[in-house]
Parts: structure tokens; C-alpha cells; sequence
């Protein structure tokens, strides 16, 4: 047991530091895009499956509510959280339209549009950046394994340097986590 905790840990300290080589830039223009929309009154609509819904969740309840430093609460929306919504629309057109019929439904021109995809080609977040980008919105790619499609879709793509699930979604958190730090401190009181 002791061999796979270290491992772990090893895996993700390895990650984390050849992450942070990368992805400075990319995250300063994500946090800029998403202050620049926020500033105009426009919002912030998270979605991906699985565990991207849970940080999509996460992310969105650090902008709502605070991440470190009191400030209003900011208008972020997590697409993964309504299950009547999702089932209906899952069960009436399919999961592929999830996020983009959401979309379609809430987003406005100058939004911004975070789609969470370890590999960058979950079809149905895919299609949501592609409808999102036809309606005028910015759009946000948090991914792994070179980023797949999202290099084509997103003004920008924050790519994690790896092919291991595990490790791209923990630095996701990381990078989500930073993204609301530099909100934060936009918006503090």
C-alpha cells in the first residue's frame, strides 16, 4: 500500500511541475476573458462530464459564492448540476445535446463558456463550444492528452501536459483554483 500512495503523490508532484512550465500565459487570458465578461455583466457557463462536472461545479461555486477574498457574488452557472434538465434532454434528444441545447437556452453573446474534457473530445462539450462560439461567446478549454479538439474551438485551450486522467483532473482543480484566485482579486471589496 505504501508503494501506490507514494506513487501517487510522485505521479502528481511530476505532473504538477511540468505543468506549470506551460500554462502561465494560458491562464492569465482564460482570467482575463472571464473578468472582461463578468465586468460587462455577462457570465460564466462551466460544463464536462464526469469528474470535469464536478469541477465545473466546483469552479462555479468558488465564483458565486468566494474563493479567498470577500467580493460580491459573480454570475457563474455549472450546466451539470439541473438533473431534470439533463435527463429531460438526454431522454428527449440525446446526451449529446446536453450542454449545447443549455447553451442554446442561456447563453448570450459575450458569455464565456468553460468546457472541461481530459482529452479535449467529449462530442457533447464539443458541440456546446461550437454553438457557444457561433452565438458570439468566449470560449475556455481546460484539457489534457494535447488538447484535442478544443485547440480548433477555444480562444483558449489550457492544455495539461499529460495522458493520465487522473493527474490532468487534478490540475484542472489547480487551474481552476487560479483562475478564481486572479477573479478574486479583480473583484475584491
Amino acid at each position: 500500500m505504501q508503494s501506490i500512495i507514494k506513487h501517487e503523490f510522485s505521479e502528481h508532484t511530476k505532473v504538477s511541475l511540468e505543468t506549470i512550465k506551460s500554462i502561465g500565459k494560458p491562464i492569465e487570458i482564460a482570467a482575463n476573458l472571464c473578468i472582461e465578461s463578468l465586468k460587462k455583466g455577462n457570465k460564466i457557463l462551466l460544463f464536462g462530464n464526469g469528474g470535469s462536472a464536478a469541477d465545473a461545479q466546483h469552479i462555479a461555486a468558488e465564483l458565486v459564492g468566494r474563493y479567498h477574498n470577500e467580493r460580491k457574488g459573480l454570475s457563474a452557472i455549472a450546466l451539470t448540476t439541473d438533473t431534470s434538465v439533463i435527463t429531460a434532454i438526454a431522454n428527449d434528444y440525446s446526451y449529446l445535446h446536453l450542454f449545447a441545447r443549455q447553451v442554446e437556452a442561456l447563453a448570450n453573446k459575450g458569455d464565456v463558456l468553460v468546457g472541461i474534457s481530459t482529452g479535449g473530445s467529449s462530442a457533447n462539450v464539443i458541440s456546446a463550444l461550437k454553438l457557444g462560439n457561433d452565438l458570439g461567446c468566449k470560449t475556455i478549454g481546460l484539457s489534457g492528452k494535447g488538447g484535442g479538439e478544443f485547440n480548433s474551438l477555444c480562444d483558449v485551450n489550457i492544455i495539461v501536459p499529460s495522458e493520465d486522467t487522473p493527474r490532468i483532473q487534478e490540475m484542472h482543480i489547480v487551474i481552476g483554483h487560479t483562475i478564481c484566485h486572479l477573479i478574486d482579486q479583480e473583484f475584491s471589496n
